[in-house]
Protein backbone atom coordinates (compact mmCIF):
# COMPACT_ATOMS: atom_id res chain seq x y z
CA UNK A 1 0.00 0.00 0.00
CA UNK A 2 1.35 3.42 -0.97
CA UNK A 3 1.13 6.49 1.28
CA UNK A 4 3.22 9.44 2.46
CA UNK A 5 5.25 9.52 5.68
CA UNK A 6 2.99 12.11 7.33
CA UNK A 7 0.11 9.59 7.22
CA UNK A 8 1.96 6.85 9.12
CA UNK A 9 0.59 6.09 12.58
CA UNK A 10 2.80 5.99 15.68
CA UNK A 11 4.99 2.87 15.55
CA UNK A 12 4.07 2.07 11.95
CA UNK A 13 6.89 0.91 9.67
CA UNK A 14 7.32 1.54 5.97
CA UNK A 15 9.95 1.57 3.26
CA UNK A 16 10.72 4.80 1.44
CA UNK A 17 9.50 4.39 -2.15
CA UNK A 18 10.54 7.82 -3.42
CA UNK A 19 10.36 11.57 -2.95
CA UNK A 20 7.88 13.98 -4.50
CA UNK A 21 9.34 16.68 -6.70
CA UNK A 22 9.83 19.80 -4.66
CA UNK A 23 12.29 22.27 -3.21
CA UNK A 24 12.95 20.10 -0.15
CA UNK A 25 13.38 16.72 -1.89
CA UNK A 26 17.14 17.16 -2.43
CA UNK A 27 17.62 18.02 1.25
CA UNK A 28 15.58 14.95 2.28
CA UNK A 29 17.77 12.75 0.09
CA UNK A 30 20.90 14.25 1.67
CA UNK A 31 19.44 13.38 5.11
CA UNK A 32 19.13 9.71 4.11
CA UNK A 33 15.56 9.60 2.84
CA UNK A 34 16.33 7.43 -0.16
CA UNK A 35 14.30 4.61 -1.75
CA UNK A 36 14.60 1.28 0.04
CA UNK A 37 15.34 2.78 3.47
CA UNK A 38 13.12 1.77 6.41
CA UNK A 39 11.19 4.57 8.14
CA UNK A 40 9.24 4.32 11.42
CA UNK A 41 7.01 7.04 12.86
CA UNK A 42 7.97 7.42 16.52
CA UNK A 43 6.00 10.36 17.96
CA UNK A 44 4.85 13.92 17.26
CA UNK A 45 4.97 17.25 19.04
CA UNK A 46 2.03 18.32 21.19
CA UNK A 47 0.92 20.71 18.44
CA UNK A 48 1.12 17.89 15.90
CA UNK A 49 3.15 19.80 13.31
CA UNK A 50 6.54 18.16 14.01
CA UNK A 51 6.92 14.39 13.69
CA UNK A 52 9.89 12.26 14.76
CA UNK A 53 10.92 9.33 12.57
CA UNK A 54 13.57 6.64 12.79
CA UNK A 55 15.15 6.50 9.37
CA UNK A 56 17.53 3.57 9.06
CA UNK A 57 19.58 4.02 12.26
CA UNK A 58 18.99 7.66 13.21
CA UNK A 59 16.25 9.99 14.49
CA UNK A 60 14.91 12.75 12.24
CA UNK A 61 12.30 15.39 13.07
CA UNK A 62 10.27 16.76 10.17
CA UNK A 63 7.43 19.22 9.78
CA UNK A 64 4.22 17.61 8.53
CA UNK A 65 4.53 19.29 5.10
CA UNK A 66 8.11 17.99 4.78
CA UNK A 67 7.07 14.43 5.71
CA UNK A 68 4.35 14.67 3.05
CA UNK A 69 7.13 14.76 0.43
CA UNK A 70 8.26 11.20 1.36
CA UNK A 71 6.38 8.46 -0.51
CA UNK A 72 6.34 5.17 1.39
CA UNK A 73 5.22 1.55 1.06
CA UNK A 74 3.75 0.14 4.28
CA UNK A 75 5.54 -2.87 5.80
CA UNK A 76 2.96 -3.97 8.35
CA UNK A 77 -0.59 -3.32 9.48
CA UNK A 78 -1.40 -0.61 12.02
CA UNK A 79 0.00 -1.40 15.48
CA UNK A 80 -2.59 -2.85 17.88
Amino acid sequence: MEATADLLKQGQKATIAGLKDGNFSQKLAEMGCVPGTEIVRLYQSSGGNTIAYRIDTYLLGLRREEANQIEVTLLELDPA
